[in-house]
């Protein structure tokens, strides 16, 4: 099982970043490298405690889904998102959202996750999935950090 965290600072306030995390559609363009598309659940806005998506995108040339569902919902300051079904063993993914003691957010995302195939599984997470997985996110938060931002002028 791996774990990781990033921190993001974001020059908006908590609530906005919260929201954007939410949104599928904003999720959606950040993973426009993966040419990532919702199929299934929240197709469009912002998820709600319980909701379910199934995303559906291409990493490492083969296409792969996930279910995920929103387990605990905290607005502004907490959400996880947890895999239903899909390509991992485990899949926990944490969200906070703080205030940085003047207008911004620091966002901060703990993943928790764990390759199917025993042995094998845990080979290709220290040898490719962590440095694949970290790098996801830090596009991900890349692209909300801009859009919020961009909506918080």
């Amino acid at each position: 099982m791996s774990c990781f965290e990033t921190v993001t600072h974001i020059n908006a306030p908590p609530q906005l970043a919260f929201d954007l995390s939410m949104d599928v559609d904003v999720h959606t363009a950040s993973m426009a490298d993966s040419a990532e598309r919702v199929v299934a659940g929240v197709t469009a806005g912002r998820m709600e405690l319980g909701d379910t998506v199934t995303w559906d995108a291409r990493h490492f040339g083969l296409r792969w889904r996930m279910t995920s569902r929103i387990s605990i919902l905290d607005r502004p300051g907490h959400f996880v998102d947890e895999q239903v079904s899909g390509p991992f063993k485990h899949w926990h993914h944490a969200h906070y959202f703080e205030p940085d003691g003047g207008e911004g957010t620091v966002m901060r995302d703990v993943i928790d996750y764990a390759a199917p195939l025993g042995l094998l599984g845990r080979v290709v997470e220290s040898a490719v999935l962590d440095r694949y997985m970290r790098r996801l996110i830090s596009t991900r938060n890349r692209h909300l950090k801009a859009a919020a931002e961009a909506a918080g002028v």
